[in-house]
């Protein structure tokens, strides 16, 4: 069946126009519902209206046989359901067969992270003689101090930063905007980068974002993984990731006695519940604590 282009894009709007989200999540939702179409296609089922809840639960087994994880499968009946849920607003569907299709149950995995040896293990590891070394230290320094998502690093400009009260504009997820402050050691090598690395690697570029690629073009998330992969592989510890920084930004936080809430605001999460996740590893300290430290732990 020929994909419904209209309904599709008139959702992919309302997502972006109503809802804010980002490019990337948006890509996300549509990928979900074009594999759908297919599904549906395959099935001989000509109408989205048509599509009944033992549809729903076929596409769900489905999505397992693939051997997706978990949490693929749960983003993507999530994406359904929305789906469903605007095309009913709309009035072109008359029920959501999504509504009654669970989705499976996530494991709980405890976010890793490094310990402080270990990040400054990472931190030696960059060589602040060359231009591209000093960049790979202010870029690690830049994102443990904040625990910025990696899209929102590669976005930073150099009008985002204020040097004098050594904070961050961080331009987030759904173009949400949050302050985040920064320490010394971060403003140090954003000096040192800025002022030195920075301006060999332009040649001759004109843009104002803050890092940039060996050709002085704005460095990609791409690039910045690549970044942090050479830099691991030079301290010979544990494999790091963009995301791994964030985690143990926020766990570093909380271990140093850090509120909840305020952890929240600096992560920039919408919901609590997403930064309770690392109460989990902060527990783990505690016991550790305790076992060194009570006479009958």
């Amino acid at each position: 069946m020929p994909i419904p282009n209209f309904l599709l894009s008139q959702f992919l709007e309302h997502l972006q126009l109503e809802k804010n989200y980002s490019q990337h999540t948006i890509d996300s939702y549509k990928k979900d519902i074009v594999e759908f179409f297919m599904f549906m296609h395959e099935q001989s089922i000509e109408n989205l209206d048509d599509v009944s809840i033992q549809d729903a639960r076929l596409y769900l087994t489905r999505l397992f046989e693939r051997k997706l994880a978990r949490k693929s499968i749960a983003r993507k009946l999530s994406s359904l359901r929305a789906f469903y849920k605007f095309l009913m607003r709309e009035a072109h569907c008359r029920d959501n067969p999504f509504v009654h299709t669970a989705s499976p149950k996530l494991e709980q995995r405890l976010p890793a992270f490094f310990y402080e040896e270990e990040m400054n293990a990472l931190f030696e590891s960059a060589d602040v003689s060359t231009p591209l070394g000093q960049r790979d230290r202010a870029l690690l320094e830049l994102m443990y101090a904040t625990g910025i998502r990696v899209s929102e690093c590669a976005n930073i400009r150099l009008d985002d930063l204020d040097d004098f009260l050594s904070v961050l504009l961080v331009k987030g997820k759904g173009k949400k905007e949050r302050y985040v402050p920064y320490g010394h050691f971060a403003q140090v090598y954003l000096d040192l980068y800025i002022n030195d690395g920075r301006k060999k690697l332009m040649k001759g570029e004109d843009h104002p974002y803050l890092f940039v690629n060996g050709r002085g073009k704005p460095i990609t998330e791409r690039g910045i993984r690549y970044v942090f992969r050479t830099l691991s592989d030079k301290a010979g510890g544990k494999k790091l990731y963009p995301h791994k920084i964030r985690h143990t930004f926020a766990t570093h936080l909380l271990n140093n006695g850090a509120d909840l809430r305020t952890v929240q605001e600096l992560l920039g999460h919408s919901h609590l519940s997403s930064t309770q996740v690392y109460t989990h590893v902060t527990k783990e300290h505690l016991r550790k604590i305790y076992d060194a430290h009570h006479p009958r732990a």
